[in-house]
């Protein structure tokens, strides 16, 4: 047996329901999933993964309404240029691949706003492809059961992608299955902060267990700080935005935050981002991006 075995039988008997995983679900809605997963954890994802869907099953059905709307449904997932980023990828799958969310890795990684860990995982997942899909989870659970080591590095390196290429199976459908047992192993139980060992199907064998289990010798990483930072503001900002029926006052958003400069920097970033549009000559009303253009926001 490798690991790969039993990451795959674990996996059987205990994987999560997600919607995503359904039988039947298309690679939009895997890179649908893949995208709204960034940063987010799955409690919160899930509603708004099938909300989504059933707005928007298919790409062309996203491209055709303006960026605006991806931008409202999104919600308070956080990082909402990820919104903006899933309705260029629909219009460009439109245009260069009549709808379709292709299935070459090239043409993947083309797309806007589409990285390597994503293409990959839609190869992987959506079309049953033999890549090696790595991710943080992914990289830890690898760290400590081959290498015996705490944890992994801060960011995924050509060596972690060629560490979990080598234990993949050479079949491609069961590759993929291996791919999504890790991550998950790496979600639920071998969890940074508290792993579950007894529950994991490489106890006897991890090297990091075998070891001894040390501690990380680096600083551990904190939870990001989120009340009082630019990023609160912009999401209070975006709230009053998706909200409006028409143009927004620049005196209504003055209202949100009482820190003047931290607002109007704020502000200022979701314009740069291209989330939020300018109106008028003094730049003194404010829409989501493409809302500018509609006829009900030009007679306002």
């Amino acid at each position: 047996m490798t690991l790969a075995d039993d990451a795959i039988q674990w996996y059987d008997r205990n994987a999560r329901d997600l919607p995503w995983r359904e039988p039947g679900t298309t690679p939009w809605g895997v890179l649908v999933s893949e995208v709204m997963l960034q940063q987010t954890p799955v409690v919160r994802v899930a509603p708004a993964w099938q909300a989504w869907m059933t707005r928007w099953p298919t790409p062309a059905d996203l491209a055709q309404d303006p960026p605006s709307e991806a931008i409202r449904m999104w919600g308070r997932l956080g990082y909402p240029r990820r919104a903006m980023r899933l309705h260029a990828c629909a219009a460009a799958m439109v245009e260069r691949h009549g709808g379709r969310v292709p299935d070459d890795l090239t043409e993947l990684l083309a797309l806007p706003g589409i990285g390597t860990y994503t293409a990959r995982a839609v190869a992987t997942f959506a079309y049953g492809q033999r890549h090696p899909v790595v991710d943080t989870n992914v990289r830890r659970v690898v760290a400590r059961a081959v290498e015996g080591a705490p944890d992994a590095g801060p960011a995924t390196t050509a060596a972690d992608l060629t560490a979990m290429a080598e234990l993949l199976p050479a079949e491609s459908d069961r590759a993929a299955r291996a791919s999504i047992a890790f991550m998950e192993l790496g979600a639920i139980v071998c969890t940074a902060r508290s792993p579950r060992c007894p529950e994991c199907p490489f106890v006897s064998v991890c090297a990091w267990r075998l070891s001894g289990a040390p501690a990380a010798s680096g600083p551990t990483r904190r939870p990001q700080r989120y009340a009082g930072t630019d990023r609160q503001v912009r999401g209070l900002l975006l709230e009053v935005l998706r909200h409006a029926t028409g143009p927004v006052p620049r005196q209504r958003l003055d209202a949100v935050w009482t820190d003047e400069v931290q607002r109007a920097r704020a502000l200022a970033g979701l314009v740069d981002d291209g989330l939020v549009e300018a109106l008028g000559s003094d730049a003194d009303r404010f829409v989501l991006a493409g809302d500018a253009d509609r006829a009900d926001v030009q007679q306002l």
